[in-house]
């Protein structure tokens, strides 16, 4: 299936989740902190990410919290 992950087309496997996604896209999902996800416009929380199956053709967006300002 084809996703959508910060405006870059990502092919992935049939029944992905959004744990999946962040996975590929940041590396070690477990170690990752500031991040929130959002599924066509819906944010997805973290407690749900492995649970949360990504729809083929979705738009998948990551965001990354940076300190500073």
């Amino acid at each position: 299936m084809r996703v959508s992950v910060n405006g870059e087309q990502r092919e992935l496997a049939d029944g992905s989740t959004v744990a999946d996604v962040v996975g590929t896209a940041v590396g070690d999902v477990n170690g990752a902190r500031g991040i929130a996800v959002a599924v066509d416009g819906e944010v997805v929380r973290r407690g749900h990410w492995p649970e949360v199956v990504v729809p083929d053709g979705a738009e998948v967006e990551i965001l990354t919290a940076v300190q500073g300002g």
